[in-house]
């Protein structure tokens, strides 16, 4: 059974181009099941029929909320799917299975006057202060995930053309477009800073940490939180927050939604048009708040 396990890991790695860490949630999906197997004694995957699979999301709601349910079940249709495909079964017990409904939460933003304090926050005087602020102006600028940022090497900054040549989800890449405030942080902080934080460390990576290695998302995640403390920002704003900020903002302002769906590397459009609707509550949150009729007496 292990054996049938390592070759669906491979099957993602190799043909659906999953990253690393998506594998590892298949494969901790995949052990929670056969955890449930062995201790209710139903044998082995080949074994499960529509019944236990049924037992098994009953179970999964009482110890999970909706959305890692949901999650966990997607997993194992996936994975039935593979053990059909490769002739291991003859019925997909999962197929009948329904996952629970999906809450869609509108992303959290902030204004642009908040991003502005943000940045007033950061001490340029010094290299790490050149860092921090080269750093939160590109999450900002062009609205790439953390873990892209993360990745980003010397070679895929393009300050002629003002782009960033970006490897997102599923080694997926794109071009970004990024602004003259960012380019000027980052070269900055690449002619300067970045020089003496490197120490002796020889890697083309952009963003290092204050020992000279490539920064990790969670040296993201304390910087930003070091900066809202030094802003007196006590509302919580992680990376990802700039990011959904990037597309609210630019959606605010009349860009259209096929571009915003490019810059941001969605695969699908619908994902995007989310933020549409951050933008409509935002309007009628600001009109509820300044119109003198807005609201009854």
């Amino acid at each position: 059974m292990d054996e049938i396990l390592q070759r669906f890991l491979g099957y993602l790695r190799g043909v659906r181009r999953y990253s690393d860490d998506t594998v590892q949630a298949y494969a901790h999906d995949i052990a929670d099941f056969k955890r449930f197997l062995d201790n209710e004694g139903f044998g082995t995957y080949t074994d499960v029929s529509p019944r236990v699979a049924k037992f098994y999301a009953a179970t999964l709601s009482e110890r999970y909320e909706d959305e890692s349910v949901s999650r966990k079940i997607s997993t194992l249709r996936t994975f039935y799917h593979y053990l059909e495909d490769e002739d291991l079964i003859r019925t997909h017990p999962f197929l009948e299975i329904k996952r629970p409904k999906k809450k869609r939460r509108l992303p959290k933003f902030v204004y642009p006057e908040d991003i502005e304090t943000l940045f007033d926050a950061i001490d340029t005087s010094k290299d790490k202060g050149k860092r921090d602020l080269a750093l939160v102006e590109t999450l900002y600028s062009s609205g790439i995930r953390v873990s892209e940022c993360v990745n980003l090497k010397l070679n895929a900054l393009d300050f002629d053309k003002r782009t960033l040549f970006v490897r997102g989800k599923g080694s997926k890449e794109r071009l970004v477009p990024i602004g003259e405030r960012a380019l000027e942080t980052l070269k900055t902080y690449m002619l300067t800073a970045r020089k003496t934080l490197m120490k002796k460390k020889d890697h083309a990576f952009i963003f290092v940490n204050m020992h000279g290695n490539p920064l990790s998302q969670r040296g993201v995640s304390y910087i930003l939180n070091e900066i809202l403390r030094q802003a007196g920002h006590y509302h919580r704003m992680t990376p990802h927050t700039l990011r959904h900020t990037f597309a609210s903002h630019l959606l605010e302002r009349g860009a259209d939604l096929r571009s915003v769906q490019e810059m941001l590397g969605h695969e699908n459009i619908s994902t995007t048009q989310i933020y549409t609707q951050i933008s409509s509550e935002d309007l009628k949150k600001r009109y509820n708040e300044a119109h003198p009729r807005a609201k009854k007496k």
